[in-house]
């Protein structure tokens, strides 16, 4: 029989409520592993899992806003207590409040910088010991395109995505040694349900900025986490991967 990708590894996924958090776990749990949903969003993470009785012994949610450490740390004890182990952290919780820098609010600021940064920081300041203490981890966070080109209206979204890049890259090198691996993927323009609710035109306006014509599908961004979180990733290190058709901002 085929061994599975993930069989057997315990993977935390933050965000994995909706989007592309949501096709990760269900990735994660076809290849084997299992998943513990960290997330704000209680009523759509149970939508989803409920969908999924198969997968009920190997598949768990924690109520979790990432940027609040004490949450962070009671959902790593409710993961601990139920799997023994954590194996894979997948920081991919992220929100947006855009505005172009002369209109945007400190709150506005704050609130993206205490998620999509801070937030990523929380779990794994709080998950590499455990990883670091068995000689074995994968952290994987998501960056974006926009960490790399900017964006227009998204000074608080480029400034957490660019150093989500900077502590991947850190990690890399202070927990390497212990046998962790850290790096980051940079989406572009991928279908999530939120994008899906923006007016046709806007769509097919960002279809025309990239390359293959099209957006990206979770599930091929979920592919790609599913691979660097296993084994045949063992020498990809503070790398930050692009996946995103090509496109230049």
């Amino acid at each position: 029989m085929h061994m599975k990708l993930l069989e057997g590894k315990t993977a935390v996924i933050t965000g994995g409520a909706a989007g592309i958090g949501k096709a990760a776990s269900i990735k994660f749990l076809e290849e084997g592993a299992n998943v513990a949903v960290w997330d704000f969003d209680e009523t759509k993470a149970k939508a989803w899992m409920e969908n999924h009785p198969a997968y009920n012994s190997s598949l768990i949610f924690c109520k979790v806003d990432t940027s609040n450490a004490e949450m962070v740390e009671n959902a790593k004890n409710e993961t601990m207590a139920k799997f023994g182990n954590i194996e894979i952290l997948l920081n991919n919780a992220g929100i947006t409040r855009d505005s172009t820098l002369l209109k945007m609010s400190f709150e506005q600021w704050q609130q993206v910088i205490n998620v999509n940064l801070t937030g990523v920081y929380n779990c794994a300041r709080i998950i590499a010991p455990i990883m670091a203490e068995k000689g074995y981890g994968r952290i994987i966070s998501a960056a974006s395109v926009v960490a790399l080109y900017g964006n227009f209206g998204q000074t608080n979204y480029a400034a957490a995505k660019a150093g989500v890049v900077g502590m991947t890259k850190t990690w890399a090198k202070e927990l390497g040694k212990k046998g962790i691996t850290a790096n980051a993927i940079a989406p572009g323009f991928i279908m999530t349900e939120m994008v899906a609710g923006m007016p046709e035109e806007r769509i097919q306006a960002v279809r025309e900025k990239v390359p293959v014509a099209r957006l990206g599908k979770v599930e091929e961004v979920a592919d790609l986490y599913a691979f660097l979180a296993s084994d045949k990733a063992a020498y990809i290190n503070g790398a930050t991967i692009s996946i995103d058709g090509g496109v230049m901002l």
